[in-house]
């Protein structure tokens, strides 16, 4: 049967990494939803010969034959003329990296798919937000948008219960899912929806992961397992010497010892001693050095048991 083009939904898409990649292929699975332009940021120089790559959403937009625009800003000269030319029903957006003039955010409706349950962790970083404070629960949120930074009231949320042990790359691909399903939903039902303003005396905000983010000592152990669930892939984690954990387990969170006591050594691994707590330790890497099992770096620097690791 053919879809009746007047219940057809016009959507203007602005996205960037590979989270808004993934909402971006369940929009083009649906019948009744039609991207007819997608909005993402320029290409990047990337890797030692520092060649431009394209965003994840701008591959997939061209795949499909669907116009792109890359503007450095959306005020750019001609943008909002291109947007307001296609007459969408919805602006939709996800991580795109960009605010939203409020010359745009008048064209239509604008959704946006935040990767936290707001309005805790407004901004940046709400995933690595969500694992450093070692939260039960982790979600997203799709959003009217307006002028503040994600303040917008809220359209509707897709939650779950956060594994102990779930790292960044996990949780964004659980998320990107969630969301995917969430925006076309939200979209189906948006003329039935009423929104909910958010609590602005509840809201947190989050900034930017910097590269010193990444630095840990063995003070804590719950800290430093945080750490190393956030910031998977980058920064990562790493001592101040530039000794880096790039396999770990959290053991214990009570027990008192010396700050890298080395506790036991395994066939592969070894137990680090925090102020409180305790890790298991499986794979390092030296300063400009490859990776190694825990063990080996021991044995090469001929630590022991009761030594310090740093």
């Amino acid at each position: 049967m053919t879809q009746n083009p007047k219940l057809v939904k016009t959507i203007i898409y602005m996205g960037t990494p590979q989270y808004a990649q993934v909402i971006l292929q369940a929009l083009l699975k649906a019948d009744d939803i039609r991207v007819a332009l997608v909005i993402t940021q320029p290409d990047r120089p990337a890797g030692r010969k520092m060649e431009l790559v394209a965003p994840p959403v701008k591959l997939l937009a061209l795949e499909h034959g669907i116009e792109v625009a890359q503007p450095r800003s959306l005020r750019e000269e001609g943008i909002v003329d291109q947007i307001r030319s296609y007459k969408p029903d919805f602006i939709i957006v996800a991580a795109f990296g960009q605010i939203l003039p409020k010359n745009i955010l008048d064209i239509a409706p604008c959704i946006n798919l935040h990767a936290s349950l707001l309005p805790q962790y407004r901004g940046a970083s709400p995933l690595q937000q969500s694992l450093l404070h070692h939260d039960t629960y982790s979600g997203v949120t799709a959003m009217l948008m307006e002028e503040g930074l994600d303040s917008g009231a809220v359209l509707g949320y897709s939650y779950f219960q956060l594994p102990d042990d779930m790292r960044l790359h996990a949780l964004m691909a659980q998320l990107s899912k969630d969301a995917a399903i969430l925006t076309v939903d939200t979209i189906r039902k948006f003329e039935n929806i009423q929104p909910i303003p958010q609590i602005g005396a509840l809201a947190s905000y989050c900034k930017k992961i910097k590269k010193d983010d990444g630095m840990i000592d063995f003070g804590n152990a719950q800290e430093l397992y945080s750490r190393y669930r956030a910031f998977e892939g980058w920064p990562g984690v790493f001592t101040a010497e530039g000794l880096k954990i790039l396999e770990m387990e959290l053991i214990e969170t009570e027990q008192v010892h010396r700050s890298s006591d080395i506790l036991a050594v395994g066939e592969r691994d070894i137990v680090i001693g925090c102020a409180r707590g305790s890790v298991r330790i499986v794979t390092l890497q030296p300063p400009s050095k490859k990776p190694m099992d825990a063990k080996s770096y021991l044995v090469g620097r001929g630590l022991k048991v009761g030594d310090l690791l740093i």
